[in-house]
């Protein structure tokens, strides 16, 4: 299963924080949307369902059928990109279309916008502007684990020797 979700790229202390609001035990969706509310400087529930979800495809929080809870795991990096690559929609086909020269967010978006389900075009009024903010939203989270570089307004799928600094 691939998850949609992509919050605004935050950085990784965020997520530990957010992580660590959530339970071992399993709760809810609402109260875990509450506690990362409290725990951080979200200040919507909306947003932190999102982050919620997302933590979920990283592997950092898992559900069961009484909630959500923190699992016990403490990936570094490389597999915090890995989770993020292999189960966050999108995430491949935007690695695939970043090359050494550098593609802005628009570009990458004409990358993905074939892959977009038609069931999320027809979700929102305006798909384009949504996705366009969840393009710009994984490339900065690609930027935050290693897998691609910003300069200026253009990302770079890091690759070898540059993807380990």
């Amino acid at each position: 299963m691939r998850y949609k979700v992509a919050p605004p790229a935050r950085s990784r202390s965020f997520l530990d924080t957010a992580r660590k609001a959530i339970p071992l035990v399993p709760d809810s969706e609402a109260d875990c949307c509450r506690a990362i509310q409290t725990g951080t400087d979200v200040s919507d529930r909306e947003t932190a369902q999102e982050y919620l979800v997302f933590l979920q495809a990283l592997g950092l929080v898992a559900e069961s059928e009484r909630g959500y809870y923190r699992t016990r795991t403490d990936p570094d990096r490389a597999a915090l990109a890995t989770a993020f690559e292999e189960a966050v929609f999108g995430v491949d086909v935007l690695l695939a279309a970043l090359d050494s020269e550098g593609v802005d967010a628009d570009a990458a978006f004409e990358a993905l916008r074939a892959e977009i389900p038609r069931w999320e075009r027809e979700r929102h009024t305006d798909w384009e502007a949504v996705w366009r903010e969840r393009t710009t939203s994984l490339l900065d989270w690609a930027v935050l684990f290693g897998l691609a570089e910003r300069a200026d307004d253009d990302y770079r799928l890091l690759t070898g020797d540059s993807a380990d600094r």
